[in-house]
């Protein structure tokens, strides 16, 4: 059976904007990897940045939340292992829903829809813990924006928008 010219169009479409998709998520995986691997292998490098953030030792002097500030190192040690596990977690669930993705990528709308959950779930925990964790907790609670030398937040929007903007596209078709 012979394809019309309008039909052979939408399955290339269709084809290639789910190895777009697979694509995206495959990258943000790795990134998580990369993050995961760095935060275990160099723990000490953004563990400082966690004591200082919780410690608030670098906003404005004199400032009237200090209050907030939690300056014991087991406090510092619970954020940061909860980071680092938040990060793992988000990690598996990018890797797992690639691959979910990529195994049903010559299936039906419906089947390939299904594989992209997982993905979704990993980049949603994503957009929290940056817009929670880091823009939230560490920008606003801890008054992360007044630290010139400790100050995530441009690091936390960048990503935050990254992943936003993956999250659009894995989600902006049934193709």
């Amino acid at each position: 059976m012979r394809r019309s010219r309008g039909e052979s169009r939408r399955r290339y479409g269709g084809e290639m904007l789910r190895i777009t998709k697979i694509l995206l998520v495959g990258c943000l995986a790795f990134f998580y990897t990369l993050v995961v691997l760095n935060n275990t292998t160099d723990f000490d490098s953004n563990y400082e940045f966690v004591k200082h953030v919780l410690s608030m030792d670098t906003t404005f002097p004199g400032n009237h939340g200090m209050w907030r500030a939690l300056t014991g190192t087991g406090w510092h040690l619970a954020f940061y292992l909860g980071i680092i596990a938040w990060e793992a977690v988000t990690m598996v669930l990018l890797w797992w829903g690639a691959w979910k993705m990529l195994r049903a990528r010559k299936g039906s709308v419906t089947a390939f829809g299904k594989a992209v959950e997982v993905a979704v779930a990993g980049m949603t925990l994503s957009l929290v813990m940056w817009l929670v964790a880091f823009l939230c907790v560490g920008g606003e609670w801890f008054l992360m924006w007044q630290s010139h030398t400790w100050n995530g937040q441009d690091a936390a929007f960048r990503m935050f928008v990254v992943v936003g903007v993956s999250l659009l596209v894995v989600t902006g078709t049934r193709e």
